[in-house]
């Protein structure tokens, strides 16, 4: 009895003890749960009032294009101004930040904002028939020859992600996009507290008896996600999704959120750029500022938040429309619109801006540049910083030269078919510059910046005959450093197999095609392109000479070797179109940029660029190498730009190596275009067929804007002699003379007898009697060493003739003796 009666006693002392236990530990379970809520809280608390403390206007560096001028004369429509003021930012809402324009019957007047462009200036233009007829500042009212357009907005830079956004506040948001968004994505976003019960219940029960999914998330949900979260689809991620909505939608009204919202949506791709916000695309898909939205229009954007790639109305029009239709009947249905107008704006077709696809965007710059400010700006922190970086980028060229680019990269497709041979998709590279300062105004590093990011305009590839010009200007330069006999135009070589000895090492270069000419001129042999002749002029002039000439022009890596006559060393088209200058600028080199300046969000000027430059040739050699290019297209291997309709003054060089180039320049606008392959395989055209159309077809689209018209013939410096020669015997022309040719000398180095083969001819000479026109070393800015006596080379058959024979064969004159010669 005594141990029945002990059993019953001792079970409540057990399940007491185990309930005080079981009671212990939940209670630590929830404290230790409400201390994690709370810690986590006050962890997302504090991201979510850093975040709101710098605003919805994200805090990145902008990059812009250069300003575009409008000037008396040009052809320009109101619309069309108005076009290029939406793109900019302008509006005609006085609030407006960047700025904003009222409409004239006779024109159209601009008042830029507090965050224009620091250089802009109140102005009205006036329109005649199509026409600037009148541009008057507004400042101080006084009559302009031209007036600048404010840069275009190229990208936000977000590390290498390409983001385009124009942030637009709430009382900017017309109420007819504000009623498609709610009614697409949270038709109670004013009414709920972030939360939507009605829909979380209706999407429950979508998912259990339709099996399919239906979403729940509701604008404020939505935002927290774009500004702070992932878009993984897991528990923690949904339960801090929650969190931070709860947080906001207690620090933040409806309209900041929506504000918010507005500002950071996905709203789709164009080209190699995300766009955000609705301000941005607004602009993109239908040409217009937000305010000027239709009811049919804010559907559309509002629609594409679903699935903006998929929707996207310049891919898939029809999906577009259908979805847009879609979120019109929800806007009937929720007393937005009436039946009449769901029915008109259902009815209406798919107006899209022109463009928007095939775009003006620069992503191939936009890399270089970000690359750039990189290097050389590693203490300013672009991501976090509203900077506004003004780059050299003209959008005009840049469409030009998207254009010609894809004009011409169909037609070496074309002849590539011809071929009967598979070969891999050629790849293209543009770089304009402007030939006196090298700010690169357009660039294209490939045909499809979607299909490979490689920037070809960097690919180091061999330049072949692209090269040349800097052999034949070390040739002639060879005279001023005391070469006796002077290479001159018309110094002759033989043209014929030839090996050539250097380092106890043979060289036996062959012609294009095998073919060969006998005895010919300097002018002749560069226009001709020949291969033979361009080693043997390297020879003259010393290969040490001419690859530190190629230095000097910012060509790396050129060794003084018989094959640098011919392009061997690789260099990239940027080198190139940088070393052009050399010709283009009278001999001095400019080193390329891209970067004009960069100021901070307030307008303070943090960093402006500053030209570098040297002198690298003497003015009157650099004339000269100008003069024999001209020939290159008159009548040789670049007389294509002539025949494809390019007639302005310009000068050029082709190049065919495993690739084909072509560049070449007006006194406005220098130009490199290379096409190849990515392999480095050998591209079977020649730089004529392949990359010539290319270069024409984008300078002649270029030089029919306003600033880039004007192109000056190229003018000989003081010193340049140009005299009237018999091109059969290379001495001065006789009226007899059946064919007589115009030819440029330094003073003093043309020919001072008179034709042998007809007997009369005229010299003419710049400023001949002025210190400048002797070619005393002294006058050059960057005197080379004199040349050594290269090794001889050895022909096949003959050996070269003589340059100039009559002239060799006279007693050695001096300076002053060459003159008066002249005259007997």
């Amino acid at each position: 009895m005594p141990a029945k009666s002990g059993k019953p006693q001792r079970r409540p002392l057990f399940r007491s003890t185990f309930a005080r236990i079981l009671a212990a530990l939940v209670s630590f379970a929830a404290v230790a749960l409400l201390v994690t809520f709370i810690a986590v809280w006050v962890h997302y608390s504090r991201l979510v009032d850093e975040k709101l403390q710098k605003g919805p206007f994200t805090q990145t560096a902008q990059l812009y294009a250069a300003p575009e001028p409008v000037s008396v004369g040009d052809s320009l429509t109101q619309d069309e101004l108005l076009q290029a003021l939406r793109r900019r930012g302008y509006s005609n809402d006085r609030s407006n930040r960047i700025g904003w324009f009222h409409l004239r019957s006779d024109g159209v007047e601009i008042f830029p904002g507090v965050d224009a462009y620091p250089h802009s200036e109140p102005g009205v233009i006036f329109l005649e028939n199509n026409t600037v007829v009148r541009i008057v500042s507004s400042r101080d009212h006084t009559e302009r020859p031209r007036f600048l357009l404010d840069p275009e907005l190229v990208t936000n830079l977000h590390d290498r992600r390409r983001e385009k956004r124009r942030l637009v506040r709430f009382g900017d948001i017309p109420k007819v996009l504000v009623h498609a968004v709610i009614s697409a994505e949270d038709k109670r976003f004013f009414d709920h507290a972030g939360f939507d019960p009605i829909r979380i219940i209706r999407t429950a029960w979508v998912d259990v008896t339709q099996n399919r999914r239906y979403g729940a998330s509701t604008i404020s949900m939505q935002l927290a996600r774009l500004l702070w979260l992932s878009r993984d689809k897991t528990w923690k991620r949904k339960a801090l999704e929650a969190l931070i909505t709860l947080q906001l939608e207690q620090k933040l009204t409806k309209e900041q959120i929506f504000e918010y919202y507005a500002n950071q949506v996905d709203l789709g791709q164009r080209k190699s750029f995300a766009i955000h916000g609705f301000g941005e695309a607004a602009q993109v898909y239908f040409g217009k500022d937000i305010r000027e939205l239709r009811v049919e229009e804010a559907a559309l954007l509002a629609g594409l938040i679903q699935r903006p790639n998929y929707l996207n109305p310049y891919r898939h029009p029809e999906r577009a429309i259908q979805r847009r239709n879609v979120v019109l009947g929800l806007m009937r249905d929720n007393g937005y619109i009436t039946e009449l107008q769901y029915l008109d704006a259902v009815k209406s077709p798919l107006k899209l801006a022109e463009g928007g696809e095939e775009s003006s965007d620069a992503p191939y710059f936009v890399d270089l540049a970000y690359d750039e400010l990189q290097e050389n700006f590693s203490d300013l922190d672009f991501q976090a910083n509203s900077y506004r970086i003004y780059t050299t980028l003209d959008m005009k060229l840049q469409r030009d030269a998207l254009e010609a680019v894809r004009i011409g990269i169909q037609e070496v497709d074309a002849l590539l078919a011809k071929k009967r041979r598979k070969y891999p998709e050629p790849q293209v590279a543009l770089v304009c510059l402007d030939p006196h300062t090298a700010e690169v105004k357009a660039l294209v590093g490939g045909r499809s910046y979607a299909a490979s990011q490689l920037n070809r305009v960097l690919a180091r590839r061999q330049p072949g005959s692209a090269f040349k010009p800097f052999v034949y200007a070390a040739a002639l330069n060879a005279t001023l450093d005391g070469r006796d006999p002077p290479i001159t135009p018309v110094t002759q070589v033989a043209d014929e197999p030839t090996t050539f000895y250097y380092d106890d090492r043979e060289y036996s270069p062959n012609n294009f095609g095998q073919q060969f000419n006998g005895i010919v001129t300097l002018r002749f042999a560069l226009s001709r392109s020949l291969n033979i002749p361009t080693v043997k002029f390297a020879e003259m002039a010393g290969y040490q000479a001419v690859a530190d000439l190629a230095e000097a022009a910012g060509l790396k890596g050129v060794r003084p070797t018989p094959a640098l006559a011919l392009g061997a060393y690789e260099v990239t088209p940027l080198d190139i179109a940088s070393a052009y200058t050399v010709f283009s600028n009278h001999g001095t080199w400019v080193q390329r940029n891209l970067i004009s300046e960069i100021r901070s969000a307030d307008g303070a000027i943090i960093y402006q660029y500053t030209p570098v430059a040297r002198q690298v040739l003497d003015p009157r050699i650099a004339y000269m190498v100008v003069n024999l290019m001209e020939e290159v297209l008159r009548s040789g291997t670049g007389a294509g730009v002539r025949s494809r309709g390019f007639y302005l003054p310009a000068a050029g060089k082709t190049g065919t190596s495993h690739d084909a180039w072509f560049a070449g320049f007006t006194s406005k606008l220098l130009c490199v275009v290379w096409v190849g392959f990515d392999d480095n395989r050998e591209l079977p055209l020649e730089g004529a067929k392949a990359a010539l159309p290319i270069w024409t077809e984008f300078m002649k689209r270029a030089h029919r804007h306003r600033e880039y018209r004007g192109v000056q013939p190229f003018t000989p410096p003081d010193g340049i002699a140009i005299v009237d020669i018999d091109p059969l015997s290379g001495q001065l022309a006789t009226p007899s003379c059946p064919k007589p040719v115009s030819e440029v000398f330094l003073a003093g180095t043309q020919p001072v007898e008179l034709c042998r083969l007809h007997g009369g001819g005229q010299t003419w000479i710049s400023s001949w009697d002025s210190e400048s026109s002797s070619p005393s070393p002294s006058s050059t800015a960057r005197t080379q060493p004199a040349p050594q006596r290269p090794p001889a080379s050895r022909a096949d058959s003959t050996q070269p003739q003589p340059s100039a024979p009559s002239p060799a064969a006279e007693p050695k004159r001096g300076f002053w003796g060459r003159i008066r010669a002249i005259f007997k």
